[in-house]
């Protein structure tokens, strides 16, 4: 009995496993915007919404947003030109920018469906007006790429094979870790292509895209000597994204 059991449950785990990979290539599509397939289990409109859900806690997470109001003018001015002069504007996305007053944390980020957040503390050590543009247009491009909408596709995945691993074999902590991984990481890839899309829209823009280099220096130099070696870091190291944005302003001057 105990054997027929153990049958029951691997057949049933197996069909778990199945249904979750027949699913995902069902969810699979192609990025109108930058070409590459994808598996995506939502629309834009649900991108948008879970965007403007979330975006008042992770505002209120970074002290909530600066009080400057000619600071948050200048980030929406550079960030509306991006979007107007580029393939931005003609997405369903509904961006806005938003400028935070955390002043110990250099960081930037977008949520799904066009909700944009940068820093005090990084927007204080840019040095000019097209610094900024390199930052927001990164950002946009994780919106452009639905890179957050990928993540959340890629979770469920992995939570379905989570479900049939742990009925047929018990392994499901396993598969389940990989994807919390997924979900709350931009991978090496997203940020590449985020930092191609960047250059893009500064070109489209008017702004130097070799300001976006000086971004770079102004994130390697904060993260100081010790920072984390790229084999063990979701992000590429910054001289590695250094030499991709040559290669992308070389690319894209050209055409």
């Amino acid at each position: 009995m105990r054997s027929k059991n153990f049958k029951v449950r691997l057949l049933i785990g197996l069909a778990t496993v199945a249904f979750a990979f027949i699913k995902k290539c069902n969810s699979t599509e192609t990025n109108k915007y930058t070409g590459r397939s994808q598996t995506i289990n939502m629309t834009s409109e649900q991108e948008i919404a879970i965007g403007l859900q979330n975006a008042p806690q992770m505002a209120q997470q970074h002290g909530g947003l600066h009080s400057n109001n000619q600071y948050q003018a200048l980030v929406d001015k550079v960030g509306n030109a991006l979007i107007n002069n580029s393939m931005a504007k003609d997405t369903p996305y509904n961006y806005e920018f938003h400028l935070l007053a955390d002043e110990q944390t250099i960081n930037a980020f977008a949520l799904p469906g066009g909700q944009i957040f940068i820093t005090y503390a990084l927007f204080s050590k840019l040095e000019n007006e097209d610094q900024l543009a390199g930052v927001l247009g990164h950002e946009i491009g994780h919106v452009l790429g639905r890179h957050s909408a990928e993540r959340i596709a890629e979770s469920d995945f992995w939570q379905t094979v989570s479900t049939g691993a742990s009925v047929g074999a018990d392994m499901g902590g396993l598969v389940s870790g990989i994807g919390q991984k997924t979900l709350l990481k931009n991978g090496r890839g997203d940020e590449l292509e985020s930092d191609d899309l960047g250059v893009l829209f500064m070109l489209n823009s008017g702004y130097n895209p070799e300001e976006m280099i000086g971004v770079m220096e102004i994130l390697k130099a904060a993260a100081g000597p010790n920072r984390v070696p790229e084999f063990q870091s979701s992000h590429p190291d910054p001289d590695n994204r250094i030499e991709k944005i040559r290669e992308s302003i070389e690319k894209y001057k050209n055409q």
